[in-house]
């Protein structure tokens, strides 16, 4: 029973800081005026957003790595795992991105890019994508999140390719995606965002966890919102200029 508690209490911790990182990074966020630099809100506040929960995570891992104790997959590991997981992945999410488009402007369900097709806009939005979004999130999602759990969580599910701490890792990384007030209290969410996220959360895991290394799933989280984000770009202007 004890054993049950001690199990219990520490993914609670877990899924806590996780949870809570994003959180303070979007009060730090709001203390800062942006609307010189990023007029529309395409880039700046979400940037400072990701910068703060990586480093609130840092100053966690730092010292528990430190310890000689604890790996959180912040060397290359097996570069042929990993690299072998990037290309693929970015294939197929280049071909399942494809698809979806043509469906979605084909049912009149396309989503346009949400802000004014500005220079600034695309470039920043591209950026944050490629440089902020994959290495800030991974970071808390696999590096720090799975490592923490695997102590506390066993077993595995499909035949042992996915671990236990890898799905519980996901499921929390789709649920930091729901959108949560509190005066008034509000949960705004999107189920296909959650299940999205959840589902690309255990892709991620499989590769951190077989590569032994953060780096390629931050690659192949970065790839995969760069190309949703080039795609919605070029799909806005071409339906704007029609």
């Amino acid at each position: 029973m004890r054993s049950v508690l001690r199990r219990t209490a520490w993914m609670s911790g877990v899924a806590v800081v996780v949870l809570a990182a994003p959180r303070i990074g979007g009060l730090v966020a709001n203390l800062f005026d942006f609307s010189r630099v990023d007029p529309d809100g395409a880039f700046a506040w979400i940037s400072v957003h990701h910068v703060v929960q990586a480093l609130i995570l840092l100053a966690i891992m730092i010292p528990i790595a430190r310890g000689g104790k604890t790996d959180f997959g912040l060397g290359w590991g097996d570069r042929r795992v990993g690299y072998r997981f990037v290309g693929l992945f970015a294939l197929g999410f280049v071909g399942y991105t494809a698809v979806a488009m043509v469906i979605a402007l084909t049912a009149g369900t396309f989503r346009s890019f949400p802000y004014p097709l500005s220079t600034r806009n695309i470039a920043g939005q591209l950026a944050f994508q490629l440089m902020l979004s994959g290495p800030s999130e991974e970071l808390i999602f696999r590096g720090f999140a799975i490592t923490m759990l695997a102590p506390a969580v066993k077993g595995a599910l499909l035949a042992g390719r996915v671990s236990g701490a890898n799905l519980i890792a996901a499921v929390l990384f789709g649920l930091a995606h729901l959108s949560v007030t509190l005066a008034p209290f509000r949960l705004t969410y999107s189920p296909f965002q959650v299940l999205y996220a959840t589902g690309l959360g255990i892709l991620y895991g499989i590769c951190y966890e077989r590569s032994q290394s953060v780096y390629y799933p931050m690659m192949m989280h970065s790839i995969s919102n760069v190309v949703a984000v080039g795609v919605s770009v070029i799909a806005t202007a071409c339906v704007a200029g029609q």
